[in-house]
């Protein structure tokens, strides 16, 4: 699995991925997995959350699942085929499927994710021809500020223990 060149996301694509990063700084400030998602359709963001799981205590409220569901309920249609996420962290299985049953457009994310990523970095979900349909996604759009905020959460979280 290899993510993408800068060069292939526009400025658009950052400027969604800068905000997908302020939920994320957000969620690691609330002492959740600082990732961070937004939703968008039309040029604008429709829906944005960071991981809330502990504050839920709820294991499905990772960022990606909290804004489709927001978005849904905002549109009265959990159909999202016009919108793209963009989230800070690769997908986990259940998001990704979650994306696919949304029908979103397309998945923008940044940091590959070695332990649970589903676009490729553990396994492809995105691209197995036995579920369907299939969904376009493309990686590694700000994968170092990404990485650098779980890193540093991870480390505090380990000096604390």
């Amino acid at each position: 699995m290899s993510t993408l060149p800068s060069w292939v996301f526009d400025e658009a694509d950052r400027a969604f991925m800068d905000e997908a990063l302020v939920e994320a700084t957000a969620a690691g400030a609330r002492g959740e997995v600082p990732v961070g998602a937004v939703l968008v359709s039309g040029g604008a963001i429709i829906a944005r959350s960071g991981n809330r799981r502990e504050e839920l205590q709820d294991p499905t409220a990772h960022a990606e699942i909290l804004v489709l569901g927001a978005a849904g309920r905002k549109n009265g249609d959990w159909r999202l085929e016009d919108a793209t996420l963009y989230v800070t962290l690769e997908p986990c299985p259940m998001c990704l499927e979650a994306c696919r049953h949304a029908r979103l457009s397309l998945i923008v994310w940044g940091a590959p994710d070695p332990v649970m990523g589903a676009c490729g970095s553990v396994l492809d979900a995105a691209e197995d021809p036995r579920l369907h349909p299939p969904i376009a996604q493309r990686g590694g759009l700000s994968a170092d500020a990404a990485s650098k905020l779980l890193k540093e959460f991870f480390a505090k979280r380990r000096l604390s223990s």
